[in-house]
C-alpha cells in the first residue's frame, strides 16, 4: 500500500481539528480524552467510557455524535432489555399478509449505549456480532449495518448491585477504554458559566460528514509504520502475555488495535509515519481492558495501568 502524502495528512489534521473544536464547545477541558476518542473514530473502533456518574460520559458521547453528520441512536440499558430491543425483530403485518422487519436502534451510524453493564449477558451478546462484523443476523438473514458504525458505551464502575460485568470477549471488541475523571477547579467553574443560561450541546452542528469520515478512515490506514516500530509494538503486546502478574494478556486483536490507533494518532499530529511515542501514548487506552491479572496481583493492589507502565519502561524503544 502506498504511503499517505504529507498534504493528505495535513488535510486530515485540519478536518479533525475542526471536529475537536466543535466538541470543545460542549466539553470543558479534557482535550487528551477527546483526542483519544477521535483516534478511535478514525479507526472505526468502539469506545468504552467508564467513570463515576456525573463526569460527562453521556455528554461527551452526544457531543461527538452531534459533530458528525451521522445518524444517531441511544439505548438505555436495563436488566429487562431484550436482544430484539437492540437489533430489531420480524413481525407479521396482517394488512400486507407478510412478515416485515422492524429495525432496532443498532441500525445507526453512532450508537450510544448507556450503562451497558446493566443489561443481561444475553442482551450484551446481541451487540457482539454488530460490533465485530458490522452486521446483524435475525431469523437466518444477515443484514449489514450502516457505515461508519461506532458504538460509544458507558458504564459506572462503582455501582455493582444489579449489574452484569462485561465478559472478556466483549471487552476485547472495544478499541479503547477511557476514564474521563473529575475536572480541575478552573474547569468546573467554566462548566458552571458555560451551562448557566443554555445547553451548548443543543447548539452543536455537524462539521464532518459520514462520507468524509469514511474517507479519512481509509486514508489513515496508509500512514507508514517502519519495521523497527512494528517489532517494538509486537514486543510490548507479547510482554503482557509473559508478565508474571498477568493471567491473560492482550490478544492479536489488541496488537492490531494498537497498530491502527498509533497510525491515527500520527495523522492527528500531522505526520505521515508512526513514531515509538505514538505507540507508547496509545498503549494504556488500548491494552488496559485486555489484561486479566492474577488474584495475587490484585490483592497486592496491582492494576493493568501499572503493569503497562512497567512494560513500557522495561522495553527499549527503537531510536533513529
Amino acid at each position: 500500500m502506498e504511503q499517505i502524502s504529507a498534504e493528505r495528512v495535513a488535510g486530515i489534521r485540519e478536518l479533525v481539528a475542526r471536529t475537536q473544536a466543535e466538541i470543545a464547545r460542549a466539553i470543558v477541558g479534557k482535550a487528551p480524552i477527546v483526542e483519544l476518542l477521535l483516534v478511535a473514530l478514525l479507526c472505526e473502533g468502539h469506545v468504552l467510557l467508564e467513570d463515576v456518574p456525573g463526569t460527562g460520559k453521556t455528554t461527551l458521547a452526544r457531543a461527538v455524535a452531534a459533530a458528525l453528520g451521522c445518524s444517531f441512536q441511544r439505548i438505555q440499558f436495563t436488566p429487562d432489555l431484550l436482544p430484539s430491543d437492540v437489533t430489531g425483530l420480524s413481525f407479521f403485518n396482517q394488512k400486507l399478509g407478510e412478515f416485515q422487519f422492524r429495525q432496532g436502534p443498532v441500525f445507526a451510524q453512532v450508537l450510544l449505549t448507556d450503562e451497558i453493564n446493566r443489561a443481561t449477558p444475553r442482551t450484551q451478546s446481541a451487540l457482539l456480532e454488530a460490533m465485530q462484523e458490522r452486521t446483524v443476523t435475525i431469523d437466518g438473514e444477515t443484514r449489514p449495518l450502516p457505515r461508519p458504525f461506532l458504538v460509544l458505551a458507558t458504564q459506572n464502575p462503582v455501582e455493582l448491585e444489579g449489574t452484569f460485568p462485561l465478559p472478556e470477549a466483549q471487552l476485547d471488541r472495544f478499541l479503547i477504554r477511557l476514564s474521563i475523571g473529575y475536572p480541575s477547579p478552573e474547569e468546573e467553574e467554566e462548566i458552571l458559566v458555560r451551562y448557566e443560561r443554555s445547553n451548548p450541546l443543543a447548539e452543536l452542528t455537524a462539521v464532518l460528514s459520514a462520507e468524509e469520515l469514511r474517507r479519512l478512515q481509509a486514508e489513515v490506514r496508509s500512514v507508514g509504520v517502519a519495521p523497527v516500530v512494528r517489532r517494538y509494538l509486537v514486543e510490548l503486546v507479547r510482554a503482557t502475555r509473559q508478565h508474571p502478574d498477568v493471567e491473560l494478556g492482550a490478544s492479536p486483536r489488541g496488537s492490531l488495535a494498537l497498530y491502527q490507533t498509533a497510525q491515527a494518532r500520527a495523522a492527528l499530529r500531522g505526520r505521515a509515519f508512526v513514531l515509538p511515542d505514538d505507540v507508547k501514548a496509545m498503549a494504556e487506552a488500548v491494552l488496559n481492558h485486555r489484561l486479566m491479572l492474577t488474584a495475587e496481583a490484585r490483592l497486592r493492589g496491582r492494576t493493568p495501568a501499572t503493569i503497562i507502565a512497567q512494560i513500557l519502561a522495561q522495553t527499549p524503544a527503537p531510536v533513529e
